[in-house]
């Protein structure tokens, strides 16, 4: 056996996990995809976010909860044993209105799950004028925002570099350019990759995000997943416009503002497109009227991976025992769960976190 866990994607969640285990002594290997794979990591919107999450399953905003409570933490650590900073920011982030009616019918479902969580979910109702004393060059046609105090954000480039390095840096191995195309279970698990690379292992982590789909199937998961279409737009470096982020913009480190993003069923379509970039341009320029005045520099499509519900899903092959699926949405804001509490899901400890309803037996055909 040449590894105790591959890993089948090296994007954030598969790296996160892998830093995990590594931290725990077990050896990891993980095989990344070729420069025409699609990567979410790599197109994302850098929030660590917790609002708006679990509505219909609380659950989910309890382990998004956990994860970017314990983010800063993880953050730090990074720092510490790459030399290479992961800037984070969680001072609150916003949801913007441009009606009283979306506004008050939001605030009516959070809270709803506000009282799930046992009143656990700290946010505060700001109108146009409370929410200008906060963001000064907020625009007139915003009427207020929730403001959710366990929200924030980070560089999620910086997030994939430093994970990258640490992970190496523990000993894990990191094989660029595979594409796996069989995985089969004699005794342990043996991985066959389109280069003829073969490797042996004891356990298999998939969480290839969107190769999933194609991978899945053949270890036993239903891996129930589809593309779905982010386009974003970036702006010159600019003096501090935005004080806190939304999920319609949000001023990065390094001075640009991130607008974005769309969210566009249109299968593996990963361009950008003019009515696309208009409609964020338009909206940003709605919450920020100086933005009007920004030069753009670049823009992008990525494809983010989606379940049929949103939700994660973590789940154990019956087929294949020892081969798990790993995916989600939400790789930012989960880096830290996946890194420091799913390797004791992984390992059956004691400590591992019950993950049963991001299984995928909710997808069962009633």
């Amino acid at each position: 056996m040449d590894t105790d866990y591959a890993i089948i994607g090296g994007g954030v969640v598969g790296l996160s996990v892998a830093w995990g285990l590594l931290s725990r002594g077990r050896t990891v290997t993980v095989l990344d995809g070729d420069d025409g794979s699609f990567r979410a990591s790599r197109g994302n919107f850098g929030l660590v976010w917790v609002q708006s999450k679990g509505m219909n399953q609380p659950r989910y905003a309890r382990w998004s909860q956990r994860s970017a409570a314990i983010w800063a933490g993880f953050a730090e650590e990074l720092a510490a044993n790459t030399g290479q900073a992961v800037p984070l920011e969680q001072k609150g982030g916003y949801d913007l209105h441009f009606s009283e009616e979306t506004l008050h019918a939001t605030v009516e479902k959070y809270e709803t799950l506000k009282a799930q969580l046992d009143g656990d979910y700290p946010f505060e109702v700001l109108g146009h004028n409370a929410l200008r004393k906060e963001e000064p060059h907020i625009g007139p046609k915003v009427v207020g925002a929730i403001l959710h105090h366990q929200d924030g954000h980070a560089n999620p480039l910086k997030l994939l570099q430093a994970l990258a390095a640490d992970v190496r840096r523990m000993g894990g191995r990191v094989l660029t350019g595979k594409t796996v195309t069989a995985v089969t279970k004699p005794d342990a698990f043996r991985i066959t990759c389109a280069d003829g690379t073969t490797l042996g292992a004891g356990r298999v982590i998939l969480s290839a995000g969107l190769g999933a789909a194609q991978l899945g199937p053949s270890m036993g998961f239903k891996a129930p997943i589809r593309p779905q279409r982010g386009q974003v737009l970036i702006t010159e470096k600019l003096p501090k416009l935005i004080n806190r982020p939304s999920l319609i913009a949000r001023q990065v480190d390094e001075g640009g503002i991130q607008i974005g993003a769309t969210n566009e069923e249109v299968g593996h379509d990963d361009r950008v497109t003019q009515p696309g970039l208009s409609g964020l341009a338009a909206e940003a320029i709605a919450a920020y009227p100086a933005l009007a005045r920004a030069q753009l520099v670049r823009s992008w499509g990525a494809l983010r991976v989606l379940s049929p519900d949103g939700l994660p899903i973590y789940q154990e092959s019956a087929e294949m025992p020892g081969a798990f699926l790993v995916t989600c949405h939400s790789g930012i804001t989960l880096a830290a769960a996946h890194a420091r509490l799913l390797p004791d899901w992984l390992e059956g400890t004691e400590a591992a976190p019950d993950l049963e309803v991001f299984s995928e037996s909710r997808f069962a055909v009633s």
